[in-house]
């Protein structure tokens, strides 16, 4: 392609690695892809990146971010943890004219949305705006990342200020398995419903484990994530992560053992109005529950704390806090 953006030539990755004596860090949960034919399948994955605004997640020693830069974004902006990978990341940054914008920090904690340019903001409702996210990320935080990020979605903030921005993402293959499960599957898990009412996912391939330095025990998939423009479940996202995540805490039980869990053990009544209104059979397995059906049990749940203030505070594995209900025996209207 005649106008295909090209890098000079560059120490290879496993070059780099050496220069900066770089070990992974088995507490990072690091492990490094060398192949740049699988960093250019991962960033293919991710859609059309001309003149568009790229977030990676976790560069490490750049093999990502050689090939979103070869798709020529406006700016690709890195967000790295670990400073020792940053004397390679700003190496590539002048050889890219200065398109990276290197950030030194933990994702989990960063305010992504503030270096997004406003020039790319789309209304939700419309195209998805030509922003994305993509990363090749440590086992240890992938899980708590993507929870934090479908919550971002469903309030629309975060960088999802800006519309439907688009995710590419890696995870253990068992992760990505959980993921894309449908009903009845072995692999359906609180996962599932989360990521599923709020996205389209879609699994684009695995790498095996042992195109990693060092192999890690496991395979790892890529999975892109589109927000939906109307999520599946209509209620807010507290409600549906605390409903699904009870549920779940029994995955190989009937549902009612998770239900019950939702309310003080003084009331169960609170635990029979949940089916009934919900139209869910408590024998139920968790597996066996459609989007629709979870959707049904949270706008329950939701209207039964509306009903009884305090209720959604209740947690049956806090002890002081149960021990409160119990001595307050606060009044719950029915």
């Amino acid at each position: 392609m005649a106008n295909r953006y090209r890098l000079p030539p560059l120490p290879s990755i496993r070059e780099i690695i050496e220069l900066y004596k770089i070990r992974a860090l088995k507490k990072l949960s690091q492990n490094f892809l060398l192949d740049a034919n699988l960093n250019k399948k991962i960033v293919r994955s991710a859609g059309r990146l001309k003149d568009g605004w790229v977030c990676e997640v976790g560069p490490g020693p750049g093999g990502i971010t050689r090939a979103i830069l070869e798709k020529n974004p406006e700016e690709l902006a890195v967000i790295e943890k670990d400073p020792r990978f940053i004397p390679g990341l700003e190496l590539l940054n002048e050889a890219s004219g200065g398109k990276i914008k290197i950030y030194h920090g933990d994702v989990l904690r960063f305010n992504t949305e503030e270096i997004i340019p406003q020039s790319k903001r789309r209304a939700w409702t419309e195209k998805t705006p030509n922003i994305h996210l993509i990363g090749n990320l440590p086992f240890s935080v992938s899980t708590p990342l993507i929870v934090q990020w479908l919550e971002n979605i469903a309030t629309k903030t975060g960088p999802w200020k800006y519309g439907r921005v688009r995710m590419t993402l890696t995870f253990q293959k068992e992760v990505m398995q959980r993921m894309v499960a449908s009903v009845a599957d072995i692999q359906r898990s609180r996962l599932s419903i989360m990521t599923q009412y709020l996205c389209d996912v879609r699994h684009e391939f695995t790498i095996p484990g042992k195109a990693f330095v060092p192999k890690p025990d496991v395979d790892v998939s890529v999975v892109h994530f589109v927000p939906r423009i109307e999520p599946l479940i209509d209620v807010p996202f507290k409600y549906v992560e605390k409903v699904v995540r009870h549920i779940f805490h029994y995955r190989q039980k009937m549902i009612k053992h998770g239900v019950r869990t939702l309310f003080p053990p003084d009331r169960p009544e609170l635990t029979e109005d949940m089916f009934k209104l919900a139209d869910i059979n408590p024998s139920t397995r968790s597996f066996m529950l459609s989007i629709s059906d979870m959707g049904r049990l949270a706008m329950v749940y939701q209207t039964l704390c509306d009903e009884n203030p305090g209720l959604f505070e209740y947690y049956y594995r806090d002890e002081t806090n149960a021990a409160e209900w119990r001595r307050k025996k606060l009044p719950l209207n029915l």
